[in-house]
């Protein structure tokens, strides 16, 4: 019994340490600004990710302006080559967020921990229907094996099956024309 409690209290502690580094409301978007790398994408439909998916975009930079605008700087691959691109992205409302690409999008952040990772959830909306796709951004170009099983776990929360999560440290990210590792 008392190796019980024991191992109660030290989960509790542990679990308590690490709610204090992992942010999961209330976010400072200026503690999110700055690089980032596209570690993992998923999505409820499959082609939006794939190669030629209008969703297979790479992230470099995210850079509020004010508490209710922030520039998100994108590259793609298009003809062959690596376009960059910047979407503007709105605060609708306190942790949601709006833009307009492929559709409108509306999206949230899920969690951080701001020096390693973050992942969003974002919903497209679009004339010939909607989709749901989570994205794992990390400050380095890949992250723990921890963090992507994290990503991996919320994405089969949100019925997004193995085959639907694509790992984007395997892809050719743009990495050369962003001028990085």
């Amino acid at each position: 019994m008392k190796l019980q409690l024991l191992c109660l209290g030290l989960m509790l502690l542990c679990t308590q340490a690490e709610g204090k580094k992992v942010v999961r409301g209330n976010f400072d978007l200026g503690k999110i600004s700055g690089n980032w790398y596209t570690v993992e994408a998923a999505s409820d439909k499959r082609q939006t990710i794939e190669e030629g998916g209008s969703m297979r975009v790479f992230i470099e930079s995210i850079e509020p302006v004010d508490n209710s605008t922030s520039f998100f700087t994108y590259w793609t691959h298009a003809s062959g080559e690596c376009k960059q691109f910047t979407v503007i992205v709105n605060r609708v409302a306190e942790g949601v967020y709006a833009s307009e690409y492929e559709g409108y999008n509306v999206f949230r952040i899920v969690e951080t921990d701001y020096t390693n990772y973050v992942i969003f959830q974002l919903w497209n909306f679009k004339a010939e229907g909607s989709f749901l796709l989570l994205q794992l951004y990390g400050r380095e170009p890949d992250v723990s094996g921890k963090i992507k099983r994290r990503f991996e776990d919320f994405c089969h929360k949100y019925g997004i099956g193995e085959g639907n999560i694509i790992d984007m440290t395997t892809v050719d990210r743009c990495l050369q024309a962003r001028g990085g590792k």
